[in-house]
């Protein structure tokens, strides 16, 4: 049974997802100090986060941030506002997806599936990791190691990294990113992987490999490897 945390101050929202859930066979735990969400999160240690962008005190991005300095659990945010810098921030901050208020409770549970799927089913292939460029990608420990140094990645992150060294060398297309990472394109915003993209090629950029993941316009993107490497 996979423990979910809901971050959402709306009483009546908060339990009508949670009886939902457990429908679902879901353990439901809610939030009872909105001063203290990150040491509430750190007790219960949820598989996955679903927080609302608007809370009391302080808002979501201010608790994904310190989530994300502590962990790579992932993170669904919620948000009531029609601001697309919200699901922007969303991203950047490294949410793994985004749910636009109101919303169907389908699309919840698929994004949900969809998520816990992708983060604790995929890494039991037997390749658990590969060198890319000099560095070695550890797809375990969501990693990438190199000489001038390392850097762990989210769950989003990893995942596309690995689908691209998979196919180095040759363009993936968005639309495969998009239904490998999300499974239903129809609740996703392209920008939404634009976002994970540049992500992921900011922090690879911290150890000299953001430029050897290359766009290309109107295509996808490709994993190059350098030349005898």
């Amino acid at each position: 049974m996979f423990k979910l945390l809901l971050i959402e101050d709306d009483t009546t929202l908060f339990n009508e997802m949670k009886d939902r859930l457990t429908q679902w066979s879901y353990d439901i735990h809610g939030i009872s100090d909105f001063n203290k969400v990150f040491f509430e999160f750190t007790d219960i240690k949820p598989d996955l986060v679903i927080i609302d962008i608007q809370l009391p005190k302080f808002d979501g991005f201010h608790w994904c941030r310190l989530i994300r300095a502590h962990s790579n659990v992932p993170i669904i945010f919620l948000s009531s506002r029609d601001h697309p810098t919200d699901m922007v921030m969303s991203m950047q901050l490294g949410a793994d997806d985004f749910i636009q208020k109101p919303f169907h409770f389908d699309v919840l549970i698929a994004k949900i599936q969809a998520t816990l799927r992708r983060v604790y089913n995929y890494n039991t292939e037997k390749i658990e990791w590969k060198t890319w460029c000099g560095a070695t990608v550890d797809y375990e420990k969501n990693t990438v190691s190199a000489a001038t140094g390392a850097i762990e990645l989210t769950k989003n992150e990893i995942f596309i990294l690995k689908k691209l060294i998979e196919q180095k060398n040759k363009i993936v297309s968005r639309e495969e990113l998009i239904n490998s990472l999300w499974d239903d394109k129809r609740f996703i915003s392209d920008n939404t992987l634009t976002v994970n993209v540049n992500r992921l090629r900011k922090r690879l950029d911290e150890i000299g490999l953001g430029s050897y993941i290359e766009t290309k316009v109107g295509q996808g993107y490709m994993a190059v490897e350098e030349v005898n490497a």
